[in-house]
């Protein structure tokens, strides 16, 4: 059924204008992103062509990270469609950000899961960053050390180190994704970071914690609790 052949409270536009966006089904609400259907099908059909590409049911954070191409692939979704797609996956992303992180003050490994989780949870690549903080824990910077790698045993202490040397910052906090969703420390992971550990202490700079974000779990390669607190 095309859109315009609805009952006019069941179209989308008009049922957020009545209901609220909250009340409209995801492919509602992609429906009116997409705005256009094709002879064959609504923009509500595309938008759930779309959503069917999905691997996990109960989740729309795939949108962060479809290319344009799987898009595409999609019959009726063209080039202008799926960059309007991959736009709003996008927004998503920096709207769950926290406001102002680069001046927050990271107190337990909980604080920096919470900056964190929603943004690196579903990567699908191993994806490392780096907390650089001042001497009362707050947040001087945030960098993306490796972007789309596949394994953290290939980062050199020296990728990790050099901004912080650079600012001659005296704490960083470590973080890295586990694709898989299974937060469980490698053998690679304990090894790289005894790494890190000494060529940081060697330069005068204490590596406060090495988290792995999974699928909305988290553990810590330097863990002596679950939620480690850092010393001020």
């Amino acid at each position: 059924m095309k859109m315009k052949e609805m009952p006019l409270s069941e179209r989308p536009y008009e049922k957020l204008l009545l209901y609220g966006a909250e009340k409209l089904s995801d492919a509602e609400l992609l429906g009116i992103i997409i705005k256009t259907g094709t002879k064959e099908d609504s923009a509500i059909v595309l938008a759930q062509k779309v959503l069917s590409i999905q691997s996990r049911e109960d989740s729309l954070r795939f949108m962060q990270n479809i290319t344009i191409e799987e898009l595409m692939k999609v019959k009726g979704i063209g080039k202008v469609k799926a960059i309007q797609l991959k736009a709003v996956g996008e927004l998503v992303k920096r709207i769950s950000k926290p406001i102002h992180s680069e001046t927050m003050i990271v107190r337990t490994t909980k604080d920096v899961v919470n900056l964190l989780m929603d943004e690196m949870q579903y990567e699908k690549r191993e994806k490392v960053k780096l907390l650089i903080l001042n001497n009362k824990n707050k947040i001087l910077k945030i960098l993306d050390i490796s972007l789309g790698g596949t394994n953290f045993a290939l980062i050199e202490p020296k990728e990790v180190l050099v901004e912080a040397v650079k600012m001659q910052a005296p704490k960083i906090i470590l973080v890295h994704n586990h694709p898989s969703g299974d937060p469980t420390p490698s053998n690679d992971d304990f090894r790289v970071t005894d790494r890190i550990y000494e060529c940081a202490d060697i330069m005068g700079i204490q590596l406060l914690d090495h988290i792995i974000i999974g699928d909305g779990l988290y553990d810590s390669v330097m863990r002596k609790t679950k939620d480690k607190k850092y010393d001020k």
